[in-house]
């Protein structure tokens, strides 16, 4: 099994090759919950200076990297073998060195592009975001327009947008340790801009785990809960992970276009007796933060519930 890679540029085509497009994108939602998307308009000059400002960025904190509780942890896993002790695999704890960039946070001061960099990158992100969504929309035969108002309460708040930049280091025993432990994700739409020649990301097909191969700049798209919600369960979020790998070292820009916590959400097709429930995102979140790599359901179980029975 491979992964659906899509021509994006195809959406502007004739009639034919528009349909082509739209078919290929909800197959991908639906039996996936995974695309790759190509030709999407992001410039690839902006694609290498991302790569080329996330490389060196990690670079002046691999230091620390190294210093950090997943080392420390897996360096004593690996003592306690040698001493001949039966050690078991970390269970709760991800090989991973990450940090965020929304429109609130503090950005890193280096390298001197950075920050002009990703505000640009992040903003050809977000359009792309919102033209996917639309083609969301037309194929579930919603309004168009209509997640993008369902996450922002109707322009009333503005959606959560956030970029997680993450590098996944050489792991010496990738047998004792994950990558990113499997999960699926709480908000809207993920779009990936991944390493193209290391691999490890993981998605759950079928009950078996698929490669999301890497492919030279393309933008990997993923659907999280909050459109499985909206869908009323045809777009299912999928189960993903990222595996530690002995040589390389995995880049990965992750993101999010996410509710507004404000945002209420529910079904846009609802039926009596649905599975999914009406709530307020934040109070998503607040489960979420504590339930994110058990399973789903549980989370939209919580948010059934008074908001009292959250506490």
């Amino acid at each position: 099994m491979v992964v659906p890679v899509i021509d994006f540029s195809k959406l502007d085509g004739g009639a034919g090759e528009r349909a082509e497009v739209m078919a290929q994108i909800d197959n991908g939602c639906e039996e996936w919950g995974f695309f790759q998307l190509v030709n999407h308009g992001v410039p690839k000059e902006l694609l290498d200076r991302v790569k080329k400002v996330c490389s060196e960025s990690y670079r002046r904190r691999e230091e620390a990297f190294m210093a950090s509780e997943p080392v420390r942890m897996l360096e004593g896993l690996v003592e306690a073998e040698r001493r001949g002790e039966a050690v078991a695999p970390v269970d709760d704890m991800d090989w991973e060195d990450i940090f965020y960039l929304h429109d609130g946070n503090q950005w890193p001061s280096s390298p001197p592009d950075f920050k002009e960099t990703m505000r640009e990158y992040r903003a050809e992100l977000r359009k792309l975001a919102e033209r996917v969504m639309e083609v969301m929309d037309e194929n579930l035969g919603l309004e168009k327009g209509h997640m993008k108002r369902a996450f922002t309460s109707d322009g009333r708040h503005a959606p959560f947008f956030g970029t997680k930049v993450s590098h996944y280091p050489p792991c010496p025993r990738p047998d004792l340790i994950t990558g990113l432990r499997a999960h699926t994700d709480a908000g809207g739409v993920i779009l990936l801009f991944q390493d193209d020649r290391v691999g490890g990301l993981q998605v759950l097909k079928d009950g078996l785990w698929t490669d999301v191969q890497p492919l030279a700049d393309a933008i990997v798209v993923n659907t999280g809960d909050q459109v499985e919600v909206l869908s009323n369960g045809r777009y299912r979020s999928a189960w993903h992970r990222v595996l530690p790998m002995r040589d390389g070292n995995r880049r990965s820009v992750a993101s999010f276009y996410n509710p507004a916590f404000e945002a209420t959400i529910s079904p846009a097709m609802a039926v009596d007796g649905g599975a999914y429930p009406e709530y307020v995102f934040g109070d998503y979140m607040d489960v979420y933060n504590k339930q994110k790599f058990d399973a789903k359901e549980p989370r939209f179980d919580a948010v059934r519930a008074p908001k009292s029975a959250l506490l």
